[in-house]
């Protein structure tokens, strides 16, 4: 199964993060309420509540989303077992206020989905299906097909071609998700957040960092745009959404320096 990659980022650019639990600077904002401590740090079991919380509120037209709470948890669970992929956790004086997942490896990814959660997630999907009969007819008219394809004995799943305004060959990361809770924005959790990943796929060998992000207003591109990332190309999901695809290359960076 794919992920929906539709991708929010918030707040400005400009904190820094070490390491995979690393402080991230004070903000020097004044304002009453203002958080006195931030960090990032890996995904944990049990942060899966208020990560699902916040997708469920961020992205609720995702088919995933829609699939109900126990899919959308136990999909997101394999972030936290596979070695090709990337979850962190943004804090704020001690709570959880964002969160960002990401793999280093599609291909790889999909793999460990199919072979160590593919069983448990089908059954689960078909629980959710079952109660849903109009999510029923839009996954048989849209989905059924590109499943079945991918979830039938095959030989070894091929590298993908670069897509359509993706340059040159290397894996490309994929950053699937990325948010910061509404109350805490403009103190540069999101970029902090986007920035770990970015080195974390540069440190994988990574030649490219990809996202998609949906077209107009309610979009992120103008905030990737500032930050140097690309668009590269744009598509229609299954259910009319337009969406756009934006690339950071990582093989002409030197090493150290900051997205």
């Amino acid at each position: 199964m794919d992920t929906d990659r539709n991708a929010l980022a918030a707040s400005s650019p400009g904190l820094s993060v070490q390491g995979p639990a690393g402080r991230v600077p004070p903000p020097r904002t004044p304002g009453q309420g203002h958080p006195s401590s931030c960090a990032l740090r890996p995904m944990a079991a049990e942060d899966l509540a208020f990560v699902v919380d916040e997708h469920l509120v961020h992205f609720p037209d995702g088919f995933f989303a829609r699939l109900g709470r126990p899919y959308l948890t136990a999909y997101t669970r394999t972030y936290l077992t596979s070695r090709h992929a990337r979850a962190y956790v943004a804090e704020s004086d001690g709570v959880a206020v964002g969160f960002l997942v990401g793999v280093t490896d599609p291909v790889a990814h999909r793999r460990h989905v199919l072979d160590e959660h593919g069983r448990g997630l089908a059954l689960r999907a078909c629980a959710a299906l079952s109660v849903r009969p109009r999510l029923t007819l839009h996954f048989v008219r849209t989905r059924l097909g590109r499943y079945a394809r991918k979830l039938l004995p095959r030989v070894r799943e091929p590298r993908p071609a670069p897509a359509p305004g993706i340059s040159g060959a290397g894996v490309s990361a994929v950053l699937a998700h990325v948010v910061v809770s509404t109350h805490i924005r403009s103190y540069g959790l999101g970029s902090a957040l986007v920035q770990h990943f970015v080195q974390d796929a540069e440190a994988a060998g990574c030649a490219r960092v990809c996202l998609v992000t949906t077209a107009g207003p309610g979009g992120a591109g103008p905030y990737y745009e500032r930050l140097g990332w690309l668009r590269t190309d744009e598509h229609r999901t299954p259910e009319g959404r337009l969406m756009l695809t934006y690339e950071f290359p990582l093989r002409h960076r030197q090493r150290g320096t900051a997205p």
